[in-house]
């Protein structure tokens, strides 16, 4: 029976040992979060174009942490190529995903199809549709984040510029003008702050690193997916 007391011993000074390490990782744990975003945030800055670098300066101007955590320029891996998100506002009223337009002239816009059109001094262009294009972003983010419920994750296209809709502005398109009072209409807590935190570290960790090459593959990844088709 000896040798049961003495496993019983050391299983008590394993237990012990847990007891005093676990503050010490979890305190590691946050500080790589924290890291994490602080490194991301300077990162993404250099590779937003104008209208996304308005979006950042607009949100991070309102909506600061510990409540919100924005993340710009996300690359993610998945199984037919990668997707590139222009930001993800992470906060205790649920995850935002944000595509942006900086465009300008007339849009004549339809939630239900492929394409939409702006006009610029009488010529036409046509672009994809931004509310389809932002699904699949919205898809991959529920994907990673998948132990939150999905109507925690709301997609959102915002448009910069001095672009006019002709049309009736589909639900979910906002003016730059119109995103911070979206914003502070969300007055639900859906996340704690723990969890939220916990978002923007599997964001952060899982996110493809912020360079040139990764911008480079994910145009490659973008025609081999869309057929050469151009890409708006």
């Amino acid at each position: 029976m000896r040798w049961r007391g003495k496993w019983a011993t050391q299983n008590e000074k394993v237990g012990e040992l847990v007891l005093i390490a676990y503050p010490y990782l979890l305190i590691a744990f946050a500080f790589c979060v924290l890291l994490g975003f602080g490194l991301g945030r300077y990162r993404d800055a250099s590779f937003q174009n104008r209208g996304e670098a308005l979006i950042s300066k607009t949100i991070q101007a309102n909506f600061a942490p510990p409540n919100f955590h924005l993340l710009n320029h996300i690359t993610l891996q998945l199984q037919d190529g990668t997707t590139q998100v222009d930001h993800i506002l992470v906060s205790k009223f649920g995850v935002f995903v944000i595509e942006t337009k900086d465009y300008k002239g007339w849009i004549f816009a339809n939630s239900k199809q492929a394409t939409w059109t702006q006009v610029v001094f009488g010529r036409k262009f046509r672009f994809q549709n931004p509310i389809f294009q932002n699904m699949r972003h919205v898809q991959a983010v529920e994907k990673l984040l998948d132990f939150l419920p999905s109507s925690a994750i709301k997609s959102l296209v915002v448009f910069v510029g001095k672009a006019e809709f002709k049309t009736e502005k589909p639900p979910g398109v906002y003016a730059i003008s119109e995103l911070i009072n979206y914003q502070q209409g969300h007055t639900e807590e859906v996340l704690s702050l723990n969890r939220v935190q916990f978002c923007v570290g599997r964001l952060e960790t899982t996110r493809l690193a912020i360079t040139r090459q990764t911008d480079l593959a994910h145009l490659q990844s973008l025609e081999r997916r869309l057929g050469r088709k151009k890409l708006n």
